[in-house]
């Protein structure tokens, strides 16, 4: 019985509620008395209940010679009525939902904070999806082109996603500095596996066909990638150090973009084509 009345309660139903609706539903023609005692609860308490009952269609009403007696109608009845009102209910919050946050959606960013303006240099931590959202915001952004130096590590996709693929269509170019390396897994027949070498010329080879320029480094690169020449974004990775206290800088200053671009073009030049990558092999 316990174990039901706490389901109830999950559902939305009081302590009170829930001893009663169990009570009605064991019995037959009970009046409120015989519910009160059987929930153990006292009779004052139970009219407000039974009330709310027979309104929402659990149970019905019967008047007899002496006494006012209640009857639980179907519980096949009674889940249909819930099914429906938990459902109307949710689609009533998602509704809101939607239609809230497309009228707070004009006035992102809106404010003229000049404070903001003075402060270039953003510093993100822990290892979460807001420090994603930070680099595919960035790379939303973007106009013309995107230096990009990187390590693959962990899962690694294939396909070049959607964010990409328009900042191509747009005329975007992408020059990438990948550094040599199968510390990372990718998906072969449904199974993430480990990676080898013909694996990273393969992804990297399918990445070129998209529009990206690609270089190969057995140097250990920075994570850095510049946008514009405008924007640094670079991941500190510290593998001493838990993931959570990871932590990305995002840089909005020329003058240092143009000489983080100096860095880039130090490992570019010391890097090899695929090409020329897959003659050393």
């Amino acid at each position: 019985m316990e174990t039901l009345i706490r389901n109830l309660k999950t559902l939305g139903f009081t302590e009170y509620e829930s001893r009663v609706f169990f009570a009605v539903l064991k019995g037959r023609l009970m009046s409120a008395s015989e519910i009160a005692d059987d929930a153990k609860i006292r009779r004052t308490d139970v009219y407000n209940i039974l009330n709310s009952f027979v309104e929402k269609g659990y149970c019905n009403e019967i008047e007899t010679n002496s006494v006012t007696k209640y009857e639980m109608i179907d519980p096949d009845v009674i889940l249909d009525k819930i099914q429906g009102d938990i459902q109307k209910k949710r689609q009533k919050e998602l509704s809101t939902l939607q239609d809230t946050f497309k009228e707070l959606k004009p006035h992102y960013r809106t404010k003229d904070d000049l404070q903001n303006k003075i402060v270039n240099v953003e510093l993100i931590r822990g290892f979460n999806q807001h420090r994603e959202s930070k680099f595919i915001e960035l790379l939303k952004k973007a106009k013309n082109e995107i230096h990009f130096m990187i390590r693959f590590e962990m899962y690694v996709s294939e396909e070049v996603d959607e964010t990409a693929k328009l900042f191509f269509k747009n005329g975007g170019q992408i020059f990438s500095v990948y550094e040599v390396t199968t510390n990372f897994k990718i998906k072969k027949n449904d199974e993430w596996t480990k990676a080898n070498t013909s694996d990273l010329i393969r992804i990297c080879e399918k990445y070129e066909q998209w529009g990206e320029t690609i270089k190969l480094s057995n140097l250990r690169v920075p994570n850095m990638t510049i946008f514009d020449r405008e924007t640094v974004f670079i991941n500190i990775n510290d593998k001493t150090i838990p993931k959570h206290n990871e932590a990305d800088i995002i840089v909005r200053n020329k003058d240092f973009a143009e000489n983080m671009l100096t860095v880039f073009d130090s490992f570019w030049n010391k890097s090899l084509s695929i090409e020329e990558y897959k003659k050393t092999l």
